[in-house]
């Protein structure tokens, strides 16, 4: 089936990043089935649904409500998978436990159906082992939270097929996101390797003494950070060439960048470290809760996501 034409979609694991799946499918027109043992979970289901629901109705004409009779929640995987024409599984990040609930799957669903794993880092290779239809597994990585950051990183494993990674890629374009295919498996696939390298000179900033945990943190989301949120590093450079582009940027500026390479740290997460970190984040966050945080973080996404759809 064509990634385009898929109406039906099943969500295993209803947790914090298969919850927000959930709302994405919904907001997209889609008939979904959603599954977790974990107790408690349908309710946290739907109170994240209800939640989440205000702010894609900011960015796109929707219902009210959410549309709940297009979903149906279900304790154990198999019956959320009747009928459905793409599976999206955002178990917790484990490889024993991905690994033996894809072959779960594997076993019930139609080969041509794909089997899209949440994974922020596991590689597909070994997670398809135990599969009669590897071919179908591909990795779905998205960003947190996934019904309002766009991208998608999709890779395949050893014995992924082709016609996988393009039912994958069509599908999460015709549900709005944007899709980037990974052609190579590394553990944390892209976009949290490079999170994660810009985190290790961040903490080597703080273990030196440099800056504090705050200020570290104004360096980027009053600096490049804004820049990334319309730019990749890339074609932020190209800018910074002005009418010379990329040529002049590498003429003008990348020898004092390979220079400071030489530089960066290579710091250890030691108890003392963990400590003067936690102790910085206490002071940065005065007192705002994780749901105050998480609320402004998604305002200000849903503004940024209003203001990038109005200049295509």
């Amino acid at each position: 089936m064509a990634g385009d034409k898929i109406s039906r979609v099943a969500a295993i694991g209803t947790g914090t990043i298969g919850a927000s799946w959930t709302v994405v499918f919904l907001a997209r027109g889609l008939t979904g089935a959603a599954s977790d043992l974990a107790p408690g979970a349908e309710t946290f289901l739907h109170e994240f649904v209800g939640a989440a629901w205000p702010s894609l109705a900011r960015l796109s004409p929707l219902p009210a409500e959410p549309p709940w009779a297009a979903l149906t929640f279900h304790t154990e995987p198999e019956p959320a998978l009747a009928g459905a024409e793409f599976v999206q599984e955002s178990a917790p990040e484990g490889e024993e436990l991905k690994r033996d609930l894809l072959a779960q799957l594997d076993a019930v669903l139609d080969p041509e159906i794909v089997i899209a794993s949440s994974s922020s880092g596991l590689l597909m290779s070994r997670l398809q082992n135990d599969c009669r239809h590897p071919e179908r597994c591909v990795i779905g990585h998205p960003f947190n939270p996934p019904h309002l950051v766009p991208l998608v990183e999709v890779v395949g494993g050893e014995k992924t097929g082709s016609a996988a990674i393009e039912r994958a890629l069509a599908f999460y374009t015709a549900i709005g996101k944007q899709p980037i295919h990974i052609r190579r498996e590394v553990p944390g696939h892209v976009a949290n390797r490079l999170q994660a390298a810009l985190w290790r000179e961040a903490l080597h900033l703080v273990a030196e003494g440099i800056a504090s945990v705050a200020d570290v943190d104004t360096a980027i989301s009053a600096g490049p950070g804004l820049r990334w949120a319309l730019m990749g590093p890339h074609l932020t450079f190209h800018l910074a060439g002005g009418v010379g582009g990329i040529d002049h940027f590498l003429d003008q500026f990348a020898a004092p960048m390979v220079n400071w390479w030489e530089t960066l740290g290579n710091p250890t997460l030691t108890s003392e470290l963990k400590e003067r970190l936690a102790a910085g984040i206490t002071a940065e966050v005065a007192g705002r809760g994780i749901a105050e945080l998480a609320a402004w973080r998604d305002r200000f996404l849903v503004d940024l996501l209003a203001l990038r759809a109005g200049q295509k």
